[in-house]
């Protein structure tokens, strides 16, 4: 038998309205004159409202969101000028939530009858939140790729002020644009609201990995502080200020010698997260002026983009910096 033939058990009302129950389409008419809506059962689910013979169109108003709401209206009145079918996607509120729908039909007065015009309502909310999620990844990798372009650029004018030669500056390059790479591949999601971040220890950690996983190196780095997520922009300049230590201290200190230790610590208040580095059994220290370009990356870095201060004691049994950075900033 024809699948078209109106009496196949396909196209009876129960097995229609199954169909569409499964599908999620909701049914609804509009009168044009009178401005009254007649929904089906999973219109008004869909919609949140309880079930009445009499919904107007100001009804269903209420519950579109504020900046869709003259948008829809618009729309839904020139449809009758339309040819074809149309369209509309509108975002409504049901208390705290918003979903978005897309309402269907035919324009031109195609589906036109008996003063009525019909169609329906999908729920949409998922699409276009994969599409706003799209959105927003794109946003955020264009925004980070100018980020790291606009660093690249900064860290090799400031190596190529302080190296004293071609292979000098091409090697400090590579290990602060090498910092900056570990750094971002600790940038992960995290769970629920948490933001996109990575851990303190987890950082310093990796960072430091390359002074302390081999021969005479090995566990002389100790890191101890507290358990706290860091923010994507945060993890970054955080990054560039525990290499340009680690690089000194290569250098000029504790770890340029195999008796050397390092020791970094730290404490958090409600307003502040301290984090203090402590270089034991290097050479003799001499003060430093801190105009060098390595000190002026520092203390741009912690105090423009970490929001807080530097401090440095160059004490005879070894260099001490302690830094102190606005706990809101490093959460960004």
């Amino acid at each position: 038998m024809p699948f078209s033939d109106e009496g196949h058990p396909h196209w009876q009302v129960h097995n229609l309205k199954r169909a569409l129950y499964a599908a999620g389409v909701a049914l609804w008419s509009w009168r044009i004159e009178t401005d009254a809506f007649a929904m089906d059962e999973q219109a008004f689910e869909l919609w949140g409202l309880p079930q009445t013979s009499n919904v107007t169109f100001e009804d269903l108003s209420s519950r579109i969101h504020p900046a869709d709401r003259d948008r829809v209206r618009a729309a839904f009145t020139a449809t009758r000028a339309l040819v074809g079918a149309y369209e509309i996607d509108f975002r409504i509120l049901l208390g705290r939530e918003i979903r978005w729908i897309s309402a269907r039909g035919l324009g031109n007065d195609e589906g036109l009858h008996l003063g009525q015009m019909c169609g329906v309502f999908l729920d949409v909310t998922g699409r276009k939140q994969a599409e706003e999620g799209h959105e927003l990844l794109a946003g955020e990798m264009s925004h980070r790729v100018k980020n790291l372009l606009a660093i690249a650029a900064g860290l090799t004018s400031l190596t190529s002020r302080s190296a004293t030669s071609v292979e000098e500056m091409a090697r400090e390059l590579i290990q602060r644009l090498t910092a900056l790479g570990r750094a971002h591949d600790l940038v992960r999601p995290l769970t629920k609201d948490q933001g996109r971040a990575a851990l303190l220890g987890d950082l310093i950690a990796v960072l430091l990995a390359p002074y302390d996983d081999t021969g005479a190196f090995s566990g002389r780095v100790r890191v101890a502080v507290p358990r706290m997520g860091i923010g994507e922009q945060s993890a970054t300049a955080l990054a560039l200020v525990i290499h340009e230590l680690a690089t000194n201290s290569l250098k000029y200190g504790a770890l340029s010698v195999t008796s050397g230790t390092l020791d970094i610590s730290g404490s958090t208040t409600a307003d502040e997260v301290s984090m203090v580095w402590t270089e034991r059994g290097g050479p003799p220290v001499a003060t430093k002026s801190g105009d060098g370009y390595g000190s002026r990356l520092l203390n741009r870095s912690v105090t423009g983009q970490l929001g807080g201060s530097i401090d440095t004691d160059w004490s005879s049994d070894g260099v001490i910096v302690t830094l102190t950075m606005n706990a809101e900033r490093l959460a960004t």
